[in-house]
């Protein structure tokens, strides 16, 4: 399977789309390197070979978001397979909107197992399309950031730019 991959600038460094040719998402995040993202697709929809392209809709859901549009994202298509609680977490995470975020005992209870904090917080660590399955918008209980594969002064940029 191919896919192709964009990197555009953002306020927050170099952000990058791994898309498959129908254009779902299979992976994004603040890096220049699609290598980065490649690998972190699930084995059974990782491409063997990423050529460039423009992005098309995806990137200019992407410029509107950044513009302020914090729904752009939403109508982006994303792909991710792992078991039926990942899954499910990641469409949870869907569905928490901007401006709003959440703890991570409550995103458990939005996933539907709210006992399982943990694995609600490993839905976020294993989740491989950043802003369009916005685990940013999940905080530790005391307030603080927690944690966020592309650092922290990235999550706190998105927070921000989403509170404003």
């Amino acid at each position: 399977m191919s896919a192709y991959t964009f990197t555009t600038t953002t306020p927050a460094g170099p952000f990058t789309v791994l898309a498959a040719a129908d254009h779902a998402v299979l992976a994004s995040g603040w890096t220049d390197d699609p290598e980065t993202l490649r690998v972190l697709v699930h084995p059974s929809l990782r491409p063997d070979r990423v050529v460039p392209g423009d992005g098309g809709d995806i990137a200019a859901a992407v410029r509107e978001y950044l513009a302020g549009d914090l729904t752009a994202t939403d109508r982006i298509a994303v792909r991710q397979a792992s078991g039926a609680f990942l899954t499910h977490s990641w469409d949870v995470l869907r569905t928490v909107p901007a401006g709003d975020p959440v703890t991570y005992t409550r995103y458990a209870e939005l996933s539907g197992r709210p006992a399982a904090v943990r694995a609600a917080a490993n839905a976020c660590a294993r989740n491989a399309a950043a802003l369009f399955v916005p685990c940013h918008r999940v905080l530790r209980t005391d307030g603080s950031l927690g944690g966020f594969r592309w650092g922290l002064p990235v999550k706190r940029w998105l927070l921000d730019h989403e509170a404003a």
